[in-house]
């Protein structure tokens, strides 16, 4: 409670001096000690754009990304902050660790050993020994280099997931269900059909978007709907410091869908592991890509029940490869919700809280361009405020349009910060089409 009552006194203060940057600091920073890494983001945000080139809110702010698993973007700005021989040897660590993650061990122990020279308190003893720095000559592991003998840390996933979630569940996307239904979903259920045609059941769409918009749960619920099995991939899955390990793990993942067919096989941030090859600077992410591919293509195998959905809030990094016939030949965008979407999500994000007299048609008028973790933010925030006044009265009382509107109106859309990129994309880098889509829902 104590956490609390300090970061109220420091939010009152604020809404007296909204531009006194080292107290917007102090609660950024005591909201990184909180845990709560998101709110920290937003505030770190808020003072950069006051003060673009103050180094302790950029240190705050790659931290907070690492603790969200924003590893892209602290990869970027941990590059401008750790220039010169005198960089921070925390953020040096920090540095260190992400090269590590992404398969570049050689650079992680070289930033990690130059850490340690700077500020020897900056060590982190657990990995430095994954790394094998200063380990004996007969260890497994030296200095960023493994024993071909040592097959690395390879398990898989054990657990077949069969969602029982289905399209009905989903609000919204009526166009993208249907291009799913075609590519996928009638393929199975109509198979004979199909097969006269020289189609095969399987295949891959990608779907794009803003963040927050339902890309995962639409994947989930194209499972459901024909009882198939679901194996989702996230980046941790497929990764790993070890040359050939991403390989072998990517493998063993299109194997076991391969093994547990009719199955989908769902991709999440595929553009961390299909990035375009010619922004690569190592050699192991172009290998991983050529892995990728050659799974996609069933060149050893046939992936015929395999169905391979992907998503990615970024598009225009994927290599262009992934978009043959054959691969991702169906790349579908996700918009955020419209407003009978948004009615339908939020009555999901209420079922079970004291409520009187919402009226949720006015709510998704009032919500134009939030997603759909938007709207979970608007009832969260709704209810944090209503239990704030509980706590005060010792009076729990229900929910009411009125304190949703008030929360919807403290908030901000998250869709108009990647609309603000990939309206530059459409109109400029939109070779054959690809973001006609996006050019149509902006009217442009």
């Amino acid at each position: 409670m104590a956490g609390e009552e300090t970061l109220r006194a420091l939010r009152e203060a604020l809404q007296l001096s909204p531009d006194n940057l080292p107290l917007r600091q102090h609660l950024a920073d005591t909201l990184f000690g909180l845990g709560r890494f998101e709110e920290a983001e937003q505030e770190y945000r808020t003072a950069l754009s006051q003060s673009p080139d103050n180094q302790r809110l950029k240190s705050g702010l790659v931290k907070t990304f690492y603790q969200l698993e924003k590893f892209t973007p602290a990869m970027v700005l941990l590059e401008s902050l750790i220039k010169g021989p005198d960089a921070d040897a925390e953020l040096r660590v920090l540095y260190a660790k992400l090269l590590a993650r992404a398969g570049d061990v050689e650079s992680a122990v070289r930033q990690y050993v130059l850490a340690i020279e700077t500020d020897p308190k900056a060590a982190d003893e657990d990995f430095a020994e994954r790394l094998g720095i200063g380990a004996s000559a007969d260890a497994s592991v030296v200095d960023g280099k493994i024993r071909a003998d040592d097959d690395g840390d390879l398990d898989m996933l054990e657990d077949i997931e069969r969602p029982k979630t289905r399209f009905e569940n989903v609000g919204g996307m009526e166009l993208v269900k249907e291009e799913i239904r075609l590519k996928i979903l009638y393929p199975l259920t109509n198979p004979e059909m199909y097969r006269a045609y020289g189609k095969t059941i399987g295949g891959g769409i990608l779907m794009y978007g803003p963040p927050g918009c339902g890309k995962t749960h639409l994947a989930r619920a194209t499972a459901g709907e024909i009882q198939a099995a679901f194996i989702a991939v996230g980046i941790n899955d497929v990764l790993d410091m070890w040359i050939g390990n991403s390989e072998r793990n990517l493998h063993s993942l299109f194997d076991q869908a391969r093994r547990n067919q009719p199955c989908v096989l769902f991709f999440d941030e595929v553009d961390a592991l299909a990035a375009n090859r010619t922004d690569m600077r190592g050699g192991g992410a172009r290998q991983l890509i050529n892995q990728f591919l050659a799974e996609l293509d069933g060149v050893q195998t046939t992936n015929e029940g395999v169905l391979i959905l992907a998503a990615t809030n970024a598009p225009w990094h994927l290599d262009p490869a992934f978009r043959r016939p054959g691969r991702f030949d169906r790349i579908l965008f996700v918009p955020p919700p419209d407003a009978p979407a948004r009615e339908s999500i939020l009555r999901i994000h209420l079922k079970g809280k004291p409520l009187k007299d919402i009226e949720y048609g006015a709510l998704a008028q009032k919500t134009e361009n939030f997603s759909g973790a938007d709207l979970k933010a608007v009832v969260d925030v709704a209810v944090e405020r209503k239990l704030q006044e509980a706590m005060k009265t010792g009076i729990p009382l229900p929910l009411t349009t009125k304190d949703l509107l008030a929360a919807s109106a403290s908030l901000k859309p998250s869709t108009r910060e990647w609309f603000s990129s990939a309206r530059n994309y459409a109109l400029y880098a939109n070779q054959g089409g690809l973001y006609d889509d996006i050019l149509k829902y902006l009217k442009l």
